[in-house]
C-alpha cells in the first residue's frame, strides 16, 4: 500500500506543508541558546500546539520538530545520547496530531544537516555521516513519522549520505537544499546539480526542492532553475516570509501573509505540488497561503519578471506596505 503522502500526491494537484518551527517556538518562549528538540519532552504540549496550529490553518502535511536532532547537533549541548529518545518523542507527538486531524495529515520527520563538513573538504567521514543520519531516521520511523523530510542541505556528500542513512530504513522521503540569492548552495551547488543528483540515487526521493533561504523571491528563482531542468519529479517550495532583519536584537522577517499568499500561488503556477513556508512563517501566513490557493484561478506559468513584481516589492522598505 502506497504510503499517505504518495496517496495525497495522486490525489490532490498540490499540498500545503506547515510553516516555521523555529519562529514558532520563539514566540512560545524557547530561549534562543536551548535546542527546540529539548522541548519534545520537557514541554511537549507546547510541541502538540505548533503542529496543531498549523494543522488548523490547512497544511497537510508538517514536519516534526527534530531539524537538529542528530548526535553532531546535540553533542553541542552534551547530549548526543539523547538522538533516539528526542526524535522519537518529536514523531511520536507529530503522530497523535496527525491522527486526530479528521483528515489525512502527513507526519515528515525532519533532518537538518549535521553542521559539519564533509570530507574531502572538511572531517566527517561519509560512513559517520550515514551513521548519524540513520540513528536520527530509524528514531523518527519508530514514532510514527510517515515519510522522512532532509532539508537545508548544501552539499552533494551530506545529500548522498543522508540519502543512503534512508535507504536503510525502507522510509520514503524528500530531500531539499537551500539556494541564496546568487542560486547556489553554501557549497556551490546550483538547482541544475539538485536535479541531475536526485535521479543518480539508487532510492530517489519521492519529491524534492528548495526551503529557506534568503526569501519567498529567491526561493521560486530556484524553483524556476529546477523546473528548467525539465525533470519531472514533484518539486517542493518551502520559502522564508520575506526577508530576515535585525531589529531590537531579534530576527524579524518582513514578510506579511499577503506576501505569502502570493508567493503560494506563484508556486503553484510554477508547477510545484507541495507548497510551505519556512523560517517567519506563522499560522496567519498558512491561513493565508491556504485561502490563496484554494480561491485564486491558475495562471500562466509566471515569469523571474513576475515574481520581481508581485514579490520583490512587498517589503516596507520598498513600498511602505507594511
Amino acid at each position: 500500500m502506497a504510503d499517505p503522502l504518495t496517496q495525497l500526491l495522486a490525489d490532490r494537484d498540490w499540498l500545503m506543508a506547515d510553516g516555521a518551527t523555529g519562529t514558532n517556538l520563539f514566540n512560545m518562549g524557547l530561549p534562543s541558546d536551548e535546542p527546540p528538540e529539548f522541548w519534545n519532552t520537557e514541554h511537549p504540549d507546547r510541541i502538540r500546539k505548533l503542529h496543531q496550529d498549523a494543522v488548523d490553518a490547512g497544511a497537510d502535511l508538517f514536519l516534526t520538530n527534530s531539524f537538529g536532532g542528530n548526535a553532531s547537533r546535540l553533542k553541542l549541548r552534551n547530549a548526543a545520547a539523547r538522538v533516539t529518545e528526542l526524535n522519537r518523542v518529536a514523531a511520536e507527538i507529530g503522530r497523535e496530531v496527525a491522527d486526530r486531524a479528521g483528515r489525512r495529515v502527513v507526519v515528515a520527520g525532519s533532518m537538518g544537516p549535521t553542521g559539519e563538513i564533509m570530507a574531502p573538504m572538511g572531517g566527517l567521514s561519509h560512513d559517520s555521516a550515514v551513521e548519524m543520519f540513520h540513528e536520527q531516521a530509524e528514531a523518527l520511523k519508530a514514532g510514527g513519522a510517515d515519510v522522512l523530510w532532509l532539508e537545508t542541505i548544501s552539499s552533494e556528500e551530506e545529500y548522498r549520505a543522508a540519502a543512503e542513512a534512508i535507504d536503510l530504513t525502507g522510509m520514503p522521503w524528500c530531500g531539499m537544499m537551500s539556494f541564496d540569492t546568487a542560486g547556489r548552495t553554501l557549497m556551490g551547488l546550483t538547482p541544475a546539480q539538485l536535479a541531475s543528483l536526485v535521479e543518480r540515487l539508487t532510492n530517489s526521493p519521492l519529491a524534492y526542492g528548495a526551503n529557506c533561504g534568503v526569501g519567498a523571491s529567491d526561493l521560486l528563482r530556484a524553483v524556476q532553475a529546477l523546473t528548467a531542468t525539465g525533470n519531472e519529479r514533484p518539486l517542493i517550495a518551502k520559502g522564508n516570509a520575506g526577508i530576515p532583519r535585525m531589529e531590537h536584537g531579534h530576527l524579524h522577517y518582513d514578510g506579511t501573509p499577503e506576501l505569502m499568499a502570493k508567493y503560494a500561488v506563484l508556486a503553484r503556477d510554477l508547477g510545484v505540488r507541495i507548497i510551505g513556508g519556512c523560517c517567519g512563517t506563522t499560522p496567519d501566513h498558512l491561513r493565508a497561503m491556504r485561502e490563496a490557493l484554494e480561491t485564486r484561478p491558475r495562471g500562466p506559468r509566471p515569469t523571474p519578471e513576475t515574481i520581481a513584481a508581485q514579490l520583490d516589492g512587498s517589503g516596507p522598505d520598498r513600498d511602505g506596505a507594511l
